[in-house]
């Protein structure tokens, strides 16, 4: 079995370094530019999204018109009250210190998810598959799966983030970079 997993394009969220996970946006234009200059020769898989419109968009730049599927478990994580803010804004707040000191995996933003939790949920989907799956995803969804597969390779979350447009290829053997 292989299974792809491919990053949305550029949302104006990565663009302007904002913490992006439960809002529902659309490629930027430099996002949309910047993808269709990515070819991927994948086919006869089963072609799935988060559902979200960035992934949505990647999807239908990449491959065209092809019939998907939609599993909302494999959305990004929720930042909760910190979602479309960026650090700056957020660096001098005692809530958003509480949530990057320690365990910033199992720490919980006001309003949102911990990366353990958001790890759960996607693992649970992702040992679901059962056939061949291009999935057009998220950053921390991606690395949340790589590092649970990949343990050996010593990455922490964000070393396994891919570029926009970019990710992986998981065979029974292991994974090359897409």
């Amino acid at each position: 079995m292989k299974i792809y997993l491919i990053r949305h394009g550029k949302t104006e969220a990565n663009e302007r370094r904002l913490y992006c996970g439960s809002t529902d946006l659309p490629l930027s234009e430099n996002g949309r530019g910047e993808l269709r200059d990515i070819r991927y020769d994948i086919q006869n898989v089963r072609f799935l999204t988060s559902g979200m419109k960035r992934a949505n968009e990647t999807l239908e730049v990449l491959f065209g018109n092809v019939p998907y599927d939609r599993e909302p478990r494999f959305r990004e994580v929720d930042f909760g009250a910190f979602e479309m803010h960026s650090y700056e804004d957020l660096k001098d707040g005692p809530a958003y210190q509480a949530w990057i000191t320690g365990d910033n995996e199992a720490n919980v933003p006001p309003g949102g998810e911990s990366g353990v939790q958001m790890t759960q949920r996607v693992l649970e989907a992702f040992f679901e598959l059962k056939e061949d799956t291009c999935l057009v995803t998220h950053g921390g969804v991606i690395a949340a799966i790589m590092a649970q597969l990949f343990p050996e390779e010593g990455k922490s979350r964000y070393q396994w983030q891919p570029k926009n447009g970019h990710g992986y290829c998981i065979t029974e053997h292991g994974f090359t970079d897409l």
